[in-house]
């Protein structure tokens, strides 16, 4: 039976289509009968590949999946701590979960907030029956099958999958993520990832070209390299600058089948010559980064110990504009941070004028406890911050409108991925320059030369609504 796949957004002033990134939520569910588990996905890809590995163990040890939370005889929540509003996300969803599951049924809470803040979980929910830590994956059997609640969270604060561990995509079957490393090696000031997930910890190359290869042969035609930084992949090692990643890659591309490779997360520091050279290469690299930038004034950028300054920004724009006329830049940007001024927040607002980009997350400063910037000074009041973010949104969606306005009436290739949620006369589908879930989509209003699903069609744009193209179909791309 194929997976039935969904997915649930969540209600917060970020889910629109261009910052929403970090507040996803997911139902991972198979309609099939028996003993039946259900699992919730929160946070980032990262997090979901986790799910899909003990997804993979519960199945391959005879457990089946309830299509609708109320069915399941397991629950298996994977929480997000990033943020505050990831933690507050998580608790609704524990919350939710508890009114709604059947009082027989087992719920296993585990990812990163069960690994920080279990016991404090514990005692706002105690008929939470066990905890998994962030980086004990594969106990999920072991936790589902105790007989008494329990907790098993060890010093491993992140996970990543090795050797025959079996994983079940719950991604529709033409895209799957492939996480290369966890953990992350910077410091900015405002970030708690290094707390939360560790070291950075990269996969051997041999394991990612297995999985990058069972994917393929699997039927996925998009695969999505995701790490905290993909940049950063092989360092822990001892490999500099790019090398390793760019040897990765460049086996990836050796490879003689057809496919589309993403690439999500290059900071602005890390988009070399060879990396511009190497996407030129080869039409398979899909022409998109997600470069975080997060201010673009030089004190803030010091002040939140991010390792680019503006010259650098603007030079690294400015040269995959003329390398890569095609390419999608997505980046995220911070207001409010402690000590931002008015005019260091106009400078931001002039820049995103200036230097139009495809799609920007924007996120008012969360003031993390851990983070070297809870304790700054000159903390920005929320009113402020919420000016300040409401501003820019709007200043960033006249940009956004702009830059559809140019698509019109140019032929692009789309991966057309089903039809419309609200109508089947509308199909929806991505060009290579949209991510899954976070960026904007192309509605097609005339699919009748489309004979499947999963599958690249060229596709003529005549009209943009919002963050979404609109176009019609001409005809199945030619491989």
């Amino acid at each position: 039976m194929l997976p039935i796949y969904k997915e649930k957004k969540t209600n917060t002033e970020d889910a629109v289509k261009q910052s929403k990134n970090n507040h996803e939520k997911r139902d991972i569910s198979f309609e099939v009968g028996g003993n039946k588990i259900n699992f919730i996905s929160l946070g980032c890809p990262r997090n979901l590949v986790d799910s899909e590995v003990m997804l993979g163990i519960l199945l391959k040890a005879g457990y089946e999946v309830a299509p609708e939370l109320e069915e399941a005889d397991y629950i298996v929540i994977n929480t997000c701590s990033f943020l505050e509003a990831s933690r507050q996300e998580s608790r609704n969803t524990i919350n939710e979960t508890l009114d709604i599951k059947k009082p027989t049924a087992k719920l296993i809470v585990t990812g990163c907030m069960a690994q920080t803040h279990s016991e404090e979980l514990k005692q706002m929910y105690p008929r939470i029956d066990y905890f998994l830590g962030s980086g004990d994956v594969e106990g999920i059997l072991k936790a589902v099958e105790s007989a008494q609640p329990g907790k098993l969270v060890t010093t491993a604060r992140s996970y990543l999958e090795m050797g025959e561990i079996p994983r079940r995509l719950s991604t529709p079957k033409h895209y799957a993520y492939l996480k290369i490393a966890e953990g992350c090696r910077k410091r900015c000031s405002y970030c708690i990832i290094p707390t939360i997930k560790g070291p950075l910890r990269s996969k051997p190359q041999e394991q990612i070209m297995k999985e990058f290869n069972l994917l393929l042969n699997q039927g996925v035609y998009e695969i999505i390299l995701i790490a905290q930084d993909l940049g950063d992949y092989g360092k822990d090692a001892g490999s500099k600058n790019l090398a390793a990643l760019l040897e990765l890659v460049k086996e990836m591309l050796a490879v003689k089948k057809d496919y589309w490779l993403r690439f999500l997360y290059l900071y602005p520091d890390e988009i070399t010559d060879d990396m511009i050279a190497l996407m030129k290469s080869d039409a398979r690299i899909c022409p998109y980064l997600d470069m975080p930038i997060q201010h673009i004034n030089n004190k803030m950028l010091k002040s939140m110990r991010r390792a680019t300054s503006r010259e650098d920004i603007i030079a690294v724009i400015t040269k995959l504009r003329k390398e890569l006329p095609n390419v999608s830049i997505r980046t995220s940007l911070i207001v409010g941070f402690p000590g931002e001024t008015e005019e260091q927040f106009e400078e931001l607002v002039q820049f995103v004028q200036e230097y139009p980009l495809d799609n920007v997350g924007i996120f008012k400063f969360s003031r993390e406890p851990g983070s070297h910037a809870y304790d700054l000074p000159d903390q920005i009041p929320e009113e402020v911050k919420e000016q300040r973010y409401h501003r820019l949104m709007k200043v960033q969606q006249k940009v956004v409108e702009k830059q559809l306005k140019k698509m019109k009436g140019k032929k692009i290739s789309v991966i057309v991925e089903g039809y419309h949620p609200e109508t089947n006369l509308l199909m929806i589908g991505r060009h290579a320059g949209q991510c899954p879930d976070i960026d904007g989509q192309v509605i097609i209003n005339d699919g009748r030369k489309v004979k499947a699903f999963g599958q690249v069609y060229t596709v003529e744009v005549t009209d943009h609504m919002e963050y979404d193209l609109v176009g019609r179909v001409i005809e199945k791309r030619k491989t």
